[in-house]
Protein backbone atom coordinates (compact mmCIF):
# COMPACT_ATOMS: atom_id res chain seq x y z
CA UNK A 1 0.00 0.00 0.00
CA UNK A 2 1.19 3.61 0.10
CA UNK A 3 2.58 5.12 2.38
CA UNK A 4 0.65 7.53 4.02
CA UNK A 5 1.72 11.38 3.45
CA UNK A 6 2.74 14.37 5.81
CA UNK A 7 -1.21 14.24 7.08
CA UNK A 8 -2.14 16.70 4.67
CA UNK A 9 -5.90 14.87 3.97
CA UNK A 10 -5.82 14.74 7.91
CA UNK A 11 -4.73 18.52 8.17
CA UNK A 12 -7.65 19.70 5.36
CA UNK A 13 -10.64 17.69 7.38
CA UNK A 14 -9.68 19.28 10.22
CA UNK A 15 -9.28 22.63 8.67
CA UNK A 16 -12.78 21.80 7.38
CA UNK A 17 -14.10 21.21 10.44
CA UNK A 18 -12.30 24.49 11.97
CA UNK A 19 -14.04 27.01 9.05
CA UNK A 20 -17.59 25.50 9.53
CA UNK A 21 -17.53 26.35 12.91
CA UNK A 22 -16.95 30.03 12.43
CA UNK A 23 -13.30 29.89 13.87
CA UNK A 24 -11.28 31.53 10.90
CA UNK A 25 -11.69 32.03 7.29
CA UNK A 26 -9.90 29.30 5.13
CA UNK A 27 -6.57 31.51 4.16
CA UNK A 28 -5.31 31.85 7.40
CA UNK A 29 -6.29 28.38 8.35
CA UNK A 30 -4.04 26.64 5.03
CA UNK A 31 -1.28 28.69 7.44
CA UNK A 32 -2.25 27.29 10.72
CA UNK A 33 -2.97 23.52 10.02
CA UNK A 34 0.46 23.51 7.79
CA UNK A 35 2.40 25.31 10.63
CA UNK A 36 0.99 22.89 12.86
CA UNK A 37 1.72 19.75 10.71
CA UNK A 38 4.98 21.05 9.50
CA UNK A 39 4.17 20.70 6.35
CA UNK A 40 6.46 21.34 3.23
CA UNK A 41 6.15 23.95 0.83
CA UNK A 42 4.62 21.31 -1.50
CA UNK A 43 2.59 19.45 0.97
CA UNK A 44 1.06 23.05 2.16
CA UNK A 45 -0.08 23.79 -1.47
CA UNK A 46 -1.44 20.46 -1.69
CA UNK A 47 -3.24 21.77 0.99
CA UNK A 48 -4.88 25.22 0.18
CA UNK A 49 -5.81 22.85 -3.28
CA UNK A 50 -7.95 20.61 -1.31
CA UNK A 51 -9.31 23.41 1.34
CA UNK A 52 -10.26 25.60 -1.25
CA UNK A 53 -11.34 22.97 -3.64
CA UNK A 54 -13.98 21.10 -1.53
CA UNK A 55 -15.38 25.16 -0.41
CA UNK A 56 -15.24 25.84 -3.87
CA UNK A 57 -17.38 22.81 -4.48
CA UNK A 58 -18.93 22.02 -1.67
CA UNK A 59 -22.48 21.61 -2.80
CA UNK A 60 -21.49 19.67 -5.97
CA UNK A 61 -19.66 17.30 -3.69
CA UNK A 62 -22.25 17.05 -1.40
CA UNK A 63 -24.69 16.06 -4.31
CA UNK A 64 -22.48 12.99 -5.17
CA UNK A 65 -22.30 12.19 -1.90
CA UNK A 66 -25.64 11.22 -1.50
CA UNK A 67 -25.41 9.19 -4.75
CA UNK A 68 -23.14 6.60 -2.77
CA UNK A 69 -24.88 7.36 1.00
CA UNK A 70 -28.36 7.70 2.03
CA UNK A 71 -28.86 8.95 5.45
CA UNK A 72 -27.18 10.95 8.06
CA UNK A 73 -23.72 11.48 7.83
CA UNK A 74 -22.11 13.30 10.80
CA UNK A 75 -20.12 16.29 9.92
CA UNK A 76 -16.40 15.03 10.52
CA UNK A 77 -17.13 12.32 8.39
CA UNK A 78 -18.87 14.02 6.03
CA UNK A 79 -15.84 16.35 5.58
CA UNK A 80 -14.12 12.96 4.76
CA UNK A 81 -15.81 12.09 2.04
CA UNK A 82 -16.05 15.86 0.57
CA UNK A 83 -11.92 15.60 0.63
CA UNK A 84 -11.69 11.92 -1.24
CA UNK A 85 -14.74 12.94 -3.40
CA UNK A 86 -12.84 16.35 -4.41
CA UNK A 87 -9.85 14.25 -5.22
CA UNK A 88 -12.01 11.76 -7.19
CA UNK A 89 -14.05 13.86 -9.65
CA UNK A 90 -12.46 16.95 -9.41
CA UNK A 91 -8.22 16.83 -9.61
CA UNK A 92 -8.64 13.21 -11.01
CA UNK A 93 -6.50 12.15 -8.43
CA UNK A 94 -5.15 8.30 -9.16
CA UNK A 95 -7.60 5.74 -7.32
CA UNK A 96 -5.22 4.09 -4.80
CA UNK A 97 -4.03 7.11 -3.89
CA UNK A 98 -7.38 9.03 -3.25
CA UNK A 99 -8.98 6.33 -1.78
CA UNK A 100 -6.31 4.91 0.54
CA UNK A 101 -4.95 7.76 1.90
CA UNK A 102 -8.52 9.59 2.21
CA UNK A 103 -9.63 6.77 4.45
CA UNK A 104 -6.83 6.73 6.77
CA UNK A 105 -7.01 9.98 7.69
CA UNK A 106 -11.32 9.06 8.74
CA UNK A 107 -11.89 7.56 12.37
CA UNK A 108 -11.22 4.17 12.58
CA UNK A 109 -15.14 3.67 13.17
CA UNK A 110 -16.27 5.03 9.58
CA UNK A 111 -13.21 3.61 7.80
CA UNK A 112 -15.17 1.16 6.18
CA UNK A 113 -17.97 3.01 5.53
CA UNK A 114 -15.64 5.05 3.49
CA UNK A 115 -13.91 3.20 2.12
CA UNK A 116 -16.88 1.64 0.38
CA UNK A 117 -18.60 4.68 -0.69
CA UNK A 118 -15.54 6.09 -1.94
CA UNK A 119 -14.65 2.73 -4.53
CA UNK A 120 -18.53 3.23 -5.37
CA UNK A 121 -17.83 6.78 -6.75
CA UNK A 122 -14.36 5.80 -8.41
CA UNK A 123 -15.91 3.02 -10.47
CA UNK A 124 -18.62 5.30 -11.77
CA UNK A 125 -16.62 8.60 -12.50
CA UNK A 126 -17.21 8.69 -16.06
CA UNK A 127 -20.96 8.50 -15.67
CA UNK A 128 -21.02 11.54 -12.61
CA UNK A 129 -19.06 13.44 -15.39
CA UNK A 130 -21.04 12.56 -17.97
CA UNK A 131 -24.45 13.73 -16.23
CA UNK A 132 -22.59 16.67 -14.64
CA UNK A 133 -24.61 18.77 -16.93
CA UNK A 134 -28.22 17.54 -15.72
CA UNK A 135 -27.35 18.79 -12.09
CA UNK A 136 -28.90 21.94 -11.21
CA UNK A 137 -26.70 24.92 -12.05
CA UNK A 138 -26.38 26.64 -8.60
CA UNK A 139 -25.63 22.95 -7.24
CA UNK A 140 -23.40 22.17 -10.52
CA UNK A 141 -21.34 25.04 -9.48
CA UNK A 142 -22.05 25.25 -5.78
CA UNK A 143 -23.49 28.54 -5.16
CA UNK A 144 -26.07 29.40 -2.57
CA UNK A 145 -29.75 28.86 -4.64
CA UNK A 146 -30.99 33.07 -3.28
CA UNK A 147 -27.97 33.93 -4.62
CA UNK A 148 -27.93 32.04 -8.06
CA UNK A 149 -31.63 33.51 -8.23
CA UNK A 150 -30.66 37.45 -7.27
CA UNK A 151 -27.94 37.32 -9.96
CA UNK A 152 -30.07 35.52 -12.73
CA UNK A 153 -32.85 38.50 -11.81
CA UNK A 154 -30.14 41.35 -11.61
CA UNK A 155 -27.88 40.14 -14.84
CA UNK A 156 -29.90 37.30 -16.97
CA UNK A 157 -29.48 33.97 -17.03
CA UNK A 158 -26.44 33.76 -19.06
CA UNK A 159 -24.60 36.44 -17.03
CA UNK A 160 -24.96 34.84 -14.01
CA UNK A 161 -23.83 31.20 -15.13
CA UNK A 162 -20.74 32.99 -16.18
CA UNK A 163 -20.26 34.86 -13.28
CA UNK A 164 -20.87 31.56 -11.05
CA UNK A 165 -18.33 29.90 -13.49
CA UNK A 166 -15.63 32.68 -12.89
CA UNK A 167 -16.44 32.37 -9.18
CA UNK A 168 -14.91 28.70 -9.30
CA UNK A 169 -11.96 29.73 -11.42
CA UNK A 170 -8.66 29.59 -9.59
CA UNK A 171 -7.50 33.37 -8.93
CA UNK A 172 -4.80 34.06 -11.12
CA UNK A 173 -2.24 36.37 -9.60
CA UNK A 174 -1.26 39.95 -10.68
CA UNK A 175 1.69 41.79 -9.80
CA UNK A 176 0.60 45.77 -10.19
CA UNK A 177 4.10 47.72 -10.28
CA UNK A 178 4.71 50.06 -7.15
CA UNK A 179 5.13 53.88 -9.09
CA UNK A 180 7.08 54.63 -5.67
CA UNK A 181 9.57 51.52 -6.33
CA UNK A 182 9.61 50.71 -10.06
CA UNK A 183 11.48 47.42 -10.43
CA UNK A 184 15.20 48.26 -11.98
CA UNK A 185 15.62 48.51 -15.41
CA UNK A 186 18.65 46.22 -17.11
CA UNK A 187 19.62 44.33 -13.98
CA UNK A 188 21.83 41.53 -15.12
CA UNK A 189 20.06 39.12 -12.60
CA UNK A 190 16.25 39.31 -13.14
CA UNK A 191 13.90 38.82 -9.54
CA UNK A 192 11.87 36.16 -9.00
CA UNK A 193 8.25 37.35 -8.46
CA UNK A 194 8.92 36.53 -4.98
CA UNK A 195 11.83 38.36 -4.53
CA UNK A 196 10.08 41.51 -6.66
CA UNK A 197 6.99 41.57 -4.12
CA UNK A 198 9.67 41.71 -1.04
CA UNK A 199 11.42 44.08 -2.39
CA UNK A 200 8.57 46.24 -2.94
CA UNK A 201 9.04 46.28 -6.54
CA UNK A 202 5.44 45.17 -6.99
CA UNK A 203 2.27 44.47 -4.94
CA UNK A 204 -0.12 41.35 -5.44
CA UNK A 205 -3.36 42.20 -5.96
CA UNK A 206 -6.20 42.39 -8.72
CA UNK A 207 -6.34 44.94 -11.49
CA UNK A 208 -9.74 45.64 -10.27
CA UNK A 209 -8.27 47.85 -7.16
CA UNK A 210 -6.56 50.38 -9.06
CA UNK A 211 -9.83 51.40 -10.05
CA UNK A 212 -10.89 53.40 -6.82
CA UNK A 213 -7.48 55.34 -6.06
CA UNK A 214 -7.20 56.22 -10.13
CA UNK A 215 -10.22 57.95 -9.85
CA UNK A 216 -9.98 59.74 -6.92
CA UNK A 217 -6.84 61.25 -8.66
CA UNK A 218 -4.77 62.54 -5.49
CA UNK A 219 -2.20 64.77 -6.35
CA UNK A 220 0.75 65.64 -4.93
CA UNK A 221 1.08 68.17 -1.53
CA UNK A 222 -2.77 66.87 -0.82
CA UNK A 223 -4.27 66.02 2.22
CA UNK A 224 -5.90 62.19 1.66
CA UNK A 225 -7.44 60.02 3.79
CA UNK A 226 -8.11 56.20 3.31
CA UNK A 227 -10.39 55.32 5.87
CA UNK A 228 -10.71 51.80 5.11
CA UNK A 229 -6.87 50.73 4.49
CA UNK A 230 -6.06 47.42 5.65
CA UNK A 231 -3.81 45.91 4.05
CA UNK A 232 -2.58 48.73 2.56
CA UNK A 233 -3.08 47.76 -1.21
CA UNK A 234 -5.04 50.98 -2.67
CA UNK A 235 -2.90 53.21 0.12
CA UNK A 236 -0.13 51.82 -1.96
CA UNK A 237 -1.58 52.94 -5.06
CA UNK A 238 -2.71 56.70 -3.64
CA UNK A 239 1.06 57.39 -2.11
CA UNK A 240 2.50 56.64 -5.72
CA UNK A 241 -0.19 59.21 -7.44
CA UNK A 242 1.20 61.31 -4.80
CA UNK A 243 4.69 60.56 -5.39
CA UNK A 244 5.50 60.61 -1.74
CA UNK A 245 4.39 64.30 -1.30
CA UNK A 246 1.61 65.21 0.82
CA UNK A 247 -0.53 63.42 4.13
CA UNK A 248 -1.73 60.17 3.74
CA UNK A 249 -4.07 59.35 6.27
CA UNK A 250 -4.29 55.54 6.64
CA UNK A 251 -7.02 54.19 8.99
CA UNK A 252 -8.50 50.19 9.87
CA UNK A 253 -11.08 49.85 12.54
CA UNK A 254 -9.29 46.64 12.94
CA UNK A 255 -6.61 47.01 15.42
CA UNK A 256 -4.83 43.29 14.55
CA UNK A 257 -5.04 44.27 11.10
CA UNK A 258 -2.95 47.23 11.59
CA UNK A 259 1.10 45.14 11.39
CA UNK A 260 0.59 44.47 8.35
CA UNK A 261 -0.57 47.23 6.71
CA UNK A 262 2.23 48.76 8.44
CA UNK A 263 4.62 45.99 7.05
CA UNK A 264 3.19 46.58 3.44
CA UNK A 265 3.34 50.34 3.01
CA UNK A 266 7.09 50.14 4.70
CA UNK A 267 7.97 47.62 2.59
CA UNK A 268 7.25 49.37 -0.93
CA UNK A 269 8.22 52.18 0.28
CA UNK A 270 5.44 55.00 1.01
CA UNK A 271 7.50 57.78 3.43
CA UNK A 272 4.23 60.10 3.74
CA UNK A 273 1.36 57.26 5.93
CA UNK A 274 0.33 58.32 9.30
CA UNK A 275 -1.49 54.29 10.16
CA UNK A 276 -4.30 54.48 13.13
CA UNK A 277 -7.24 52.37 14.38
CA UNK A 278 -10.60 54.30 13.55
CA UNK A 279 -14.14 52.89 13.44
CA UNK A 280 -15.77 55.19 11.08
CA UNK A 281 -19.21 54.47 12.21
CA UNK A 282 -18.84 57.06 15.21
CA UNK A 283 -17.88 60.60 14.79
CA UNK A 284 -14.61 62.05 13.23
CA UNK A 285 -12.42 63.71 15.55
CA UNK A 286 -12.88 67.11 15.46
CA UNK A 287 -9.34 68.19 13.74
CA UNK A 288 -10.83 65.61 10.36
CA UNK A 289 -13.43 68.13 10.24
CA UNK A 290 -13.41 69.74 6.85
CA UNK A 291 -9.61 68.98 6.89
CA UNK A 292 -9.53 66.51 3.34
CA UNK A 293 -8.67 67.47 -0.08
CA UNK A 294 -9.72 63.63 -0.98
CA UNK A 295 -11.02 60.32 0.75
CA UNK A 296 -11.30 57.09 -0.42
CA UNK A 297 -13.86 55.05 1.54
CA UNK A 298 -13.44 51.30 0.46
CA UNK A 299 -16.11 49.90 2.95
CA UNK A 300 -16.47 46.35 4.14
CA UNK A 301 -19.29 44.99 1.95
CA UNK A 302 -20.82 41.24 1.25
CA UNK A 303 -17.54 40.35 -1.21
CA UNK A 304 -19.78 39.03 -3.62
CA UNK A 305 -17.87 40.63 -6.53
CA UNK A 306 -14.25 39.08 -5.20
CA UNK A 307 -15.73 35.08 -4.70
CA UNK A 308 -13.56 34.05 -6.72
CA UNK A 309 -10.28 34.92 -4.68
CA UNK A 310 -12.25 34.92 -0.94
CA UNK A 311 -13.94 31.55 -1.67
CA UNK A 312 -15.60 30.62 1.52
CA UNK A 313 -17.51 34.20 1.35
CA UNK A 314 -20.05 32.72 -0.71
CA UNK A 315 -21.29 30.43 2.07
CA UNK A 316 -21.42 32.96 4.69
CA UNK A 317 -22.73 35.76 3.23
CA UNK A 318 -26.47 35.69 4.41
CA UNK A 319 -29.39 37.31 2.64
CA UNK A 320 -30.41 39.41 5.67
CA UNK A 321 -26.88 40.41 5.82
CA UNK A 322 -27.20 43.01 2.73
CA UNK A 323 -29.70 45.38 4.57
CA UNK A 324 -26.96 45.39 7.82
CA UNK A 325 -24.18 45.82 5.54
CA UNK A 326 -26.52 49.08 3.72
CA UNK A 327 -26.58 50.47 7.14
CA UNK A 328 -22.95 50.69 8.09
CA UNK A 329 -21.82 51.64 4.47
CA UNK A 330 -24.15 54.76 5.10
CA UNK A 331 -23.28 55.51 8.60
CA UNK A 332 -19.44 55.47 7.55
CA UNK A 333 -20.08 57.53 4.42
CA UNK A 334 -22.07 59.77 6.68
CA UNK A 335 -19.12 60.27 8.74
CA UNK A 336 -16.66 60.79 6.34
CA UNK A 337 -18.21 63.50 4.41
CA UNK A 338 -17.88 65.73 7.10
CA UNK A 339 -14.34 65.57 6.86
CA UNK A 340 -14.50 66.95 3.25
CA UNK A 341 -12.71 69.88 2.20
CA UNK A 342 -15.13 72.76 0.51
CA UNK A 343 -14.71 71.01 -2.78
CA UNK A 344 -13.37 68.03 -1.77
CA UNK A 345 -13.57 65.07 -3.06
CA UNK A 346 -14.65 61.37 -2.00
CA UNK A 347 -14.50 57.99 -3.96
CA UNK A 348 -16.80 55.60 -2.51
CA UNK A 349 -16.31 51.89 -3.07
CA UNK A 350 -16.90 48.21 -2.91
CA UNK A 351 -15.55 44.98 -4.08
CA UNK A 352 -19.52 43.98 -4.36
CA UNK A 353 -21.52 43.78 -7.36
CA UNK A 354 -24.67 44.23 -5.69
CA UNK A 355 -26.44 47.72 -6.80
CA UNK A 356 -27.94 47.77 -3.08
CA UNK A 357 -24.72 48.31 -1.63
CA UNK A 358 -23.32 50.06 -4.55
CA UNK A 359 -25.47 52.65 -6.98
CA UNK A 360 -28.16 52.86 -4.90
CA UNK A 361 -26.83 53.45 -1.72
CA UNK A 362 -24.57 56.19 -3.30
CA UNK A 363 -27.98 57.98 -5.19
CA UNK A 364 -30.26 57.52 -2.25
CA UNK A 365 -27.25 59.23 -0.46
CA UNK A 366 -26.65 62.39 -2.39
CA UNK A 367 -30.36 62.83 -2.51
CA UNK A 368 -30.36 63.66 0.94
CA UNK A 369 -26.82 65.33 0.93
CA UNK A 370 -27.59 68.50 -1.53
CA UNK A 371 -23.95 69.68 -0.90
CA UNK A 372 -23.06 66.78 -2.70
CA UNK A 373 -22.41 66.00 -6.71
CA UNK A 374 -22.08 62.46 -8.30
CA UNK A 375 -19.56 62.68 -10.40
CA UNK A 376 -18.66 59.47 -11.69
CA UNK A 377 -20.01 55.79 -11.46
CA UNK A 378 -18.38 53.10 -12.44
CA UNK A 379 -19.33 49.27 -12.18
CA UNK A 380 -17.14 46.56 -13.10
CA UNK A 381 -18.77 43.07 -13.35
CA UNK A 382 -16.58 39.63 -13.83
CA UNK A 383 -18.04 38.39 -16.59
CA UNK A 384 -17.82 41.67 -18.54
CA UNK A 385 -14.32 43.08 -17.72
CA UNK A 386 -12.57 40.03 -16.99
CA UNK A 387 -11.43 41.18 -13.81
CA UNK A 388 -12.55 41.06 -9.75
CA UNK A 389 -16.34 42.72 -9.17
CA UNK A 390 -15.87 46.28 -7.54
CA UNK A 391 -17.75 49.81 -7.47
CA UNK A 392 -16.56 53.37 -7.67
CA UNK A 393 -18.40 55.96 -7.07
CA UNK A 394 -16.86 59.95 -7.26
CA UNK A 395 -18.76 62.29 -5.22
CA UNK A 396 -17.71 65.92 -4.60
CA UNK A 397 -18.27 68.82 -2.32
CA UNK A 398 -19.63 71.88 -3.15
CA UNK A 399 -17.48 74.93 -3.01
CA UNK A 400 -19.99 77.12 -1.25
CA UNK A 401 -20.46 74.49 1.48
Amino acid sequence: MPKPDKNVRRAAVSALRAWAKGHAYADSLVDRHAERNHLSSSDRAFLKTILLGVLRNRSLLDHWIGMFRKGKLDPETRDVLRVGFFQLLILRTPDHAAIYETVACARKPVQGLINAVLRKAAHCRMRLLRELPDVELPIQFSHPHWLWKRWKKLFGHNNAVALMDWNNLPAEPYFRPNLLNPPPLGSPEPESALEAVENGHYYVTDPSTAHAPELLAPKAGEMVLDACAAPGGKAIHLAGLMENEGRLICMDSNEKRLPRLNENLERCGVKIAEVSCRDWTKDPPGEFLAAFDAILLDVPCSNTGVLRRRVDARWRIQKVDLEKLVEIQTRILEQAVKCLKPGGRLVYSTCSIDPEENIELVTRFVKNHPELELEKSEQLLPFKDQTDGAFAALLRRNSSS
